[in-house]
């Protein structure tokens, strides 16, 4: 199918052709008919794109602050890299989207297979979208009036926040789409309307839509302007719908009001506000959030939680559904409002137009009509591929190709011996962004297909933590080896049911798959160095390791129990390994504690403390807290053992103090072993070796890494 991305890197925009999508449960599989381009925020990013590095930092201060954090830890060449990693990913766009239902998901209400759906899908051939963010159109509304069902939302909860009575006069600050479609929702509602804005054809457009409107320059005055028009009263309401860095529309608009009056802003301009403007008469200043109630919670979006409509009246979706009804009744027009349609084959020449000095306003974007256009199937052949490799006997299949996927573990594959089959991603986006970036042949949106294809001996996962252990025992049962990114599981229940499926199939040792967690830091050179060390020591060791971990916002999907099973389970189990791998024992009793919350309030578990034993007499101590300073280590290790210590900072920077033969080792870059676990793994498969690391370990630090967790929980 077509899709079409954005290269935040140069502001290019690209027409692509990825794989579809799977349907998932709470979702509406859909295959559009029309787009809309949203102007105004799809320009701003082929603006972001086409600036330097300087300029899209001076865009995004907080992203400045978070480089130079990990310069602090990490270093600048590899920061470099990330940012240019980050910034080198396509950016899927658009969210107004119009098509019909070709599957409905499980759990899903209120929908069926042949209706015809607006969404906030992107610009593409086939969207998955929630069914929350999902409306159904009635049947006198076309395709192309309904594809400004979002950009419609945007403008009824703006107009929502400025609470209108029938017969108020409210300013239209800004005349683009939204501003018009405010218009007109204002205007239905019964309020005398007055638009401002600089483009005559514009504020034209505002008085066929029965407003009163001015066209700024030229000496017009909107202070004047609107004091006229509100009787000499000043209005009763100002919705801001422009884009400009300019502070100048608040402060008209609270010159504007009356005493008491409100403004809303639904655009973006300067936010540097005079007190006085708004403190002599009391105003009211709203900003308004996309869609309306929903936008941005991860319960209401993707997990399909509505609110009650005794609550909460106006959700997103519910916006949606009256704007539909709104065009039904014909009490709106969208029709004067479509300046230019384009076939996706052409889309490029839509943001040429978008970006460039020639007027537009509504610009649709056209596919091949529902049920026509060539299906292209859910894997694609991208590129030839590099040349096989020969003499390996490892084929590799990755699932999931997020960043870290993308930034580290596929590089470190596309380095080894292993051929690169096929790379799947839930969208397809990433999965063709990376296959090309490393020569990989095939992209996918089917997991089930990749760990099934008879070329591929070896599944990489690397997907959010929830699935990782379906997609290991999948992996098993097929046969295959089986490289999968921490966690292994997120309960006891699924390592128990991963360990059977791993027996089921290792019966024979020799011809056995190989099943390897990512526990990179156990390969890291100076682990190795570390490990080699403390085996000469014959006294029992202490280990403190200190994890300057950083916080995640609480609705970060890592910190859900069903998805990411928080940061115990899902990052210190990392922690729980190397401590084993370094004391060469195992793993006999452990201790936990997280620090206390205040009443009332949530406290992840990302603030605590635990300790093993080991059966040697050594023990470990890991202190794993979300509430440091960015500017200490973000990884510090240390042993104790025999008069003498070790500490390594950041896997850069490792010095012994009265240790016996060993000073110091300094690298050049962070090197936490992610390359050399990768290499491990694949030479373990070429020469029929056993994994690297061994599968009862894994099995135990998984285990112990549960008991920790319920410990705390």
């Amino acid at each position: 199918m077509k899709q079409v991305l954005q290269d935040l890197a140069t502001g290019k925009t690209i027409v692509e052709d990825v794989p579809e999508p799977l349907s998932t449960p709470g979702a509406l599989l859909i295959r559009t008919s029309c787009t809309l381009i949203s102007a105004g925020t799809e320009k701003m990013l082929i603006d972001f794109g086409k600036g330097n590095l300087f300029s899209k930092a001076m865009q995004q201060p907080d992203k400045v602050r978070q480089v130079l954090d990990k310069v602090k830890t990490d270093g600048v060449g590899p920061t470099l890299q990330t940012v240019r990693n980050k910034l080198g990913q396509p950016l899927p766009t658009g969210y107004c989207n119009v098509g019909v239902a070709e599957e409905v998901g499980d759990e899903v209400i209120g929908f069926d297979v042949g209706n015809r759906i607006a969404s906030n899908g992107k610009h593409a051939g086939v969207v998955v979208v929630p069914q929350n963010l999902s409306a159904r159109i009635p049947d006198s509304v076309s395709d192309d009036e309904a594809a400004f069902t979002v950009v419609g939302a945007i403008g009824l909860q703006g107009v929502r926040l400025a609470a209108p009575t029938l017969g108020e006069c409210v300013v239209v600050i800004g005349l683009g789409l939204i501003g018009l479609i405010t218009v007109q929702l204002l205007r239905a509602q019964g309020c005398r309307v007055l638009g401002i804005d600089y483009d005559s054809q514009k504020v034209e457009l505002a008085r066929e839509f029965g407003a009163t409107a001015i066209k700024l320059g030229e000496g017009a005055d909107p202070i004047a302007a609107a004091t006229t028009f509100s009787r000499n009263r000043g209005v009763d309401a100002v919705i801001i719908t422009a884009s400009t860095k300019s502070n100048e529309p608040v402060h008209q608009a609270a010159t504007m009001c009356r005493k008491r009056g409100r403004i809303v802003l639904v655009g973006v301009v300067g936010l540097e506000l005079s007190r006085a403007d708004f403190f002599e008469k009391e105003l009211t200043f709203q900003v308004s959030c996309s869609y309306g109630p929903g936008r941005y919670d991860p319960h209401y979006e993707e997990g399909g939680q509505d609110y009650p409509v005794g609550y909460v009246r106006w959700t997103e979706q519910r916006n949606f559904e009256a704007f539909l009804d709104m065009l039904a009744e014909r009490r709106l027009d969208m029709r004067p409002l479509i300046s230019h349609q384009f076939d996706i084959e052409h889309a490029t020449e839509a943001y040429d137009l978008i970006s460039g000095d020639d007027p537009s306003l509504g610009v649709l974007l056209q596919f091949s009509a529902s049920g026509e256009e060539p299906r292209r199937g859910k894997s694609i052949a991208i590129a030839s591929g590099e040349a096989q490799k020969q003499g390996s006997a490892v084929s590799v299949g990755f699932i999931g190709a997020g960043n870290y996927a993308s930034q580290v573990l596929i590089p470190a594959f596309a380095k080894t011996e292993a051929n690169l089959s096929t790379v799947a991603s839930a969208s397809g986006v990433t999965a063709v962004h990376t296959g090309k970036t490393f020569g990989i042949a095939r992209a996918s949106t089917d997991a089930d297909g990749v760990i099934s294809d008879t070329d591929t001996n070896t599944i990489v996962i690397t997907t959010r933590h929830d699935s990782h252990a379906r997609l290991v025992c999948a992996a098993l049962a097929a046969g295959k080896h089986v490289f999968v990114e921490k966690p292994l599981a997120l309960t006891l229940e699924e390592l128990n049911q991963i360990r059977e499926a791993y027996e089921e199939v290792a019966v024979d040792k020799a011809s056995a798959p190989t099943l390897m967690v990512g526990f990179n830091r156990r390969f890291a050179p100076q682990i190795v160095e570390l490990k080699r060390l403390v085996q000469a020591a014959s006294q029992p060791k202490s280990f403190i390791a200190t994890i300057n971990a950083g916080e995640i916002p609480p609705e970060h999907w890592t910190q859900d129990p069903q998805i990411g099973g928080g940061r115990i389970i899902g990052e210190a189990c990392h922690f729980v390994d190397l401590l084993r791998h370094l004391a060469g024992a195992p793993i006999t009793a452990v201790q936990a504690v997280r620090m206390g919350s205040k009443p009332g309030v949530s406290n992840p578990d990302d603030k605590m403390t635990f300790s093993l034993s080991f059966d040697d007499g050594s023990f470990g101590t890991v202190h794993y807290f979300a509430n440091g300073s960015k500017s200490f280590p973000k990884e510090r290790i240390e042993v104790f053992c025999g008069g003498g210590i070790i500490q390594l900072d950041n896997f850069r920077k490792m010095k012994g103090y009265g240790w016996p033969g060993f000073k110091s080792m300094k690298l050049g870059r962070q090197d936490k072993g992610n390359a050399a676990c990768v290499q491990a793994f694949v030479n373990s498969i070429n020469v029929g070796a056993a994994s690297p690391i061994p599968d009862d370990e894994l099995f135990e630090v998984h285990a112990r890494t549960f008991e920790i967790a319920d410990l705390v929980g």
